[in-house]
């Protein structure tokens, strides 16, 4: 697909990485600056800082005492000094142009039980439960209550100090003041001083530029709001995106620990790891189905909502198929495992979660861009302000001192660096919640923009199987019993269809005759004898065995072509000098089609097409029905390609396909969307894959993806407005310390809130 690449570093290397989970990562600013800063440590040149799901990658070589040197010099650690797995980019990597999500997982990984921290899966995510949140870029439990504590101490100083202001001499509320600062500042203040002396640049170089120029004009009380707002700025800050980042790992929660194992008439309790095809397991009422299989004995009720969305259970009798990390409501069940756990549905679905944290849409890679740049000329700007004034025009150095301190404050990036993460980490929860696996930011972002969609007719629009559609009897009697019996026990699909068409008309197959002397006629279809009459059914070439007489053959000959021309496959049962009825039979709409098409209609999806390989008049009853603006029959795959290609150059399009022949389709659309019950090609070829089998969640997950892109545009037009506003007040010289962290702290607060709203409303 032709896309930016926005992947962080972890694609097209075969080096495996150990990943380890970091903890005090509020600011993604800064977590960019520590990668590039471990990239210069030797072996750490394709090291990654994932700030969306704090994770490190580095490779085993690396000196790890380094790593948490440069982590804590901001304030972040690593959960513990163990990696949680090992990685390899090649495999694992799912950004731009990659798109293997398929049988790779199978590979044999080292798996970490310990304290509730693994999952036992080919891939390990580290719960990170109880981790509070400190306004220093820290999140651990006591670091941040002692954060939230000395904050709140320190605003209440503040507020003391209007109170008892004229009863204290001044030196008094001077020191009051400085508690104040070093209680709610100290970490940014040691922080970038450390930056100053390295001379490096960013906001806690401006924060503490400013609190030390603030503090040597005399200007105490705007000092010390500095300290405490930037304090509460950063705890917000690292609410926003650890609650995002919580959401997200409330869905990786869903995998099993362990499953018991029945093993030569015992039943052995192994990790999950351990499980592999073939064995079998007792899932009792309660627990979850380790992995993916099929059940051998037992009748239950399975909670599928971990992997499909759908909150009602879904029956399940034996030979019936599983999925890993669904929930056993009712009875036991013995389950064969069909996969080990790391080629599981749920293991996937988990990996591609994570990953899909960290690709970079544009938007994000240009902020980053941005900001690496923004702050430095931010320094700039107020080193100006604070000296062309005085020395071209005269103007007090006093004054103007302090107004290029609020440009410091004012030039803060949190707010714009946060623009786009919380709520693109909020937005691909939302669909997977619901069931949509969303495998990266950019894939978001590109489903709010799309206009026009492309739909494969089979599997997609359709069941993927033959019904019958409509059916003409001329022997009412003996039609439905003797179609019903000559077709039980064929695998034909058209011969499925009509036993099943028969069965729910009443007749059980116990009640049906049995016929003798089964003779198959090949391209035409059966003959056997039931009572000692000679049936046949099959195809029109049917006829051509029977002696009608004129009329009736000339009836029939017409009700064939008819039903013919409404795009159906006719099959035709008949005695030797009789016609008993006419099946027309089709590829099954599926019920949700036309309402899904409509409310994508009405969502602003302006074009809608069916493309297919299936006749035109078979094409045309689907399209008619499903309600698509349009539709193209009688396409091999390369002419899908072609039409996607031609309708690419009009419209921002999505493919929506389940089949190995869509995959081409799927790969050269803007968006490719597979059905999660699709082929493995299909599935791994797509950005965005619906886990229900079904179309019926594809409005919704549009809607959340508007809804994020919204509310990207609205986080940076707010932070950028906010801004220049205040530095336009610098020309009047209007600008005040508290106006500029008003600003910056009224931004980030804002951007804050309105990412986590994408989280908020009723999955549909």
């Amino acid at each position: 697909m032709n896309r930016p690449d926005s992947a962080p570093k972890t694609a097209g290397r075969q080096e495996t990485r150990k990943e380890y989970k970091v903890q005090g990562l509020s600011c993604a600013n800064c977590a960019r600056e520590m990668q590039e800063e471990i990239q210069k440590l030797e072996h750490g040149h394709d090291a990654a800082l994932l700030f969306n799901s704090s994770r490190l990658l580095v490779r085993p070589e690396i000196d790890m005492q380094r790593v948490q040197r440069i982590l804590s010099s901001d304030g972040a650690s690593l959960l513990s000094s163990a990696p949680s797995q090992e990685y390899n980019g090649q495999d694992h990597h799912h950004g731009e142009g990659s798109h293997n999500h398929g049988a790779e997982h199978g590979q044999e990984h080292d798996h970490h039980h310990g304290d509730g921290h693994g999952h036992a899966s080919g891939h390990d995510h580290v719960e990170s439960r109880g981790h509070g949140h400190s306004h220093g870029h820290s999140h651990g439990e006591g670091e941040g209550r002692i954060g939230q504590w000395l904050l709140t101490v320190s605003a209440l100083l503040y507020a003391a100090t209007f109170i008892i202001d004229t009863r204290l001499p001044d030196n008094a509320i001077i020191l009051m003041y400085i508690a104040s600062i070093v209680m709610s500042g100290y970490s940014t203040f040691l922080r970038g001083l450390r930056n100053l002396l390295r001379l490096k640049f960013n906001m806690d170089t401006l924060m503490t530029v400013a609190l030390v120029g603030a503090s040597l004009i005399g200007e105490w009380k705007e000092a010390t709001l500095v300290a405490i707002l930037f304090g509460l700025n950063e705890l917000l800050e690292g609410y926003g995106m650890s609650r995002a980042r919580k959401s997200m790992e409330a869905l990786l929660d869903a995998a099993p620990k362990q499953a018991v194992l029945v093993r030569d008439g015992l039943e052995v309790t192994v990790p999950i790891a351990q499980l592999r095809a073939g064995d079998v397991v007792l899932v009792r009422p309660g627990e979850k189905i380790p992995s993916d299989g099929s059940v051998l004995e037992g009748h239950s009720a399975v909670n599928e909502a971990a992997i499909t969305g759908e909150s009602i259970p879904a029956p399940k009798n034996p030979g019936a198929p599983v999925f890993g990390g669904s929930v056993n409501a009712e009875g036991l069940l013995k389950v064969r495992i069909d996969k080990a756990y790391e080629d599981s549905s749920l293991a996937k679905i988990m990996h591609l979660v994570q990953e899909a944290q960290d690709t970079k849409t544009p938007t994000e890679l240009f902020i980053d861009k941005f900001a690496k740049y923004y702050t430095p000329a931010i320094m700039i700007i107020a080193a100006l302000v604070v000296v062309v004034p005085p020395l071209l025009f005269a103007q007090p150095w006093m004054k103007w001192l302090y107004e290029g301190l609020a440009i410091l404050i004012v030039g803060c990036p949190c707010s714009l660096v946060l623009s786009s993460p919380i709520a693109l980490v909020s937005g691909m929860t939302r669909c997977a919640r619901a069931g949509v696996l969303v495998k990266g930011g950019i894939h978001l972002e590109q489903l709010g923009k799309i206009n026009a969609i492309a739909f494969d007719k089979t599997g997609t629009l359709t069941m993927g199987r033959p019904a019958v559609i409509r059916e003409i009897a001329y022997d009412a009697g003996r039609f439905h019993r003797v179609a019903g019996a000559m077709e039980t026990g064929s695998l034909h699909p058209l011969a499925e269809a009509i036993v099943r068409h028969v069965e729910a008309r009443g007749l059980t197959r116990s009640a049906l005759p049995q016929p003798v002397g089964l003779t198959t006629l090949p391209g035409v279809g059966l003959s056997g004898d039931i009572g000692g009459t000679r049936y046949w059914v099959g195809s029109e070439e049917v006829l051509e065995q029977l002696a009608l007489p004129a009329t009736i053959r000339s009836q029939v000959t017409g009700d064939l072509a008819r039903l013919k021309e409404e795009g159906l496959t006719v099959v035709l049962a008949a005695e030797k000098g009789r016609a008993l009825g006419l099946f027309g039979l089709a590829d099954e709409l599926r019920p949700e089609s036309p309402d899904v098409v409509a409310r994508l209609h009405r969502s602003g999806i302006a074009h809608t097409v069916m493309l297919t390989g299936d006749h035109a008049g078979s094409a045309r009853r689907i399209a008619d029905k499903a309600g698509v603006t349009d539709w193209y029959a009688g396409l091999l795959p390369e002419q899908k390609v072609e039409r996607i290609r031609d309708l690419s150059a009009r419209w921002n399009v999505a493919m929506v396909g389940d089949g190995i022949n869509d995959a081409p389709a799927l790969a050269t659309s803007s968006l490719g969307i597979a059905m999660g019950k699709g082929t493995d090609s299909a599935v791994e070829t797509a950005d965005i894959v619906l886990m229900q089998d079904h179309l019926g969640k594809l409005p919704g997950a549009i809607t959340v993806a508007r809804q994020a892109s919204r509310v990207i545009r609205w986080n940076i037009g707010i932070s950028l407005t906010l801004k220049l506003i205040a530095l336009l007040l610098t020309i009047p010289g209007w600008l005040t310390l508290w106006i500029a962290v008003m600003s910056d702290m009224g931004a980030t607060i804002l951007v804050t809130l309105l990412g986590l709203t994408v989280l908020l409303g009723k999955d549909k």
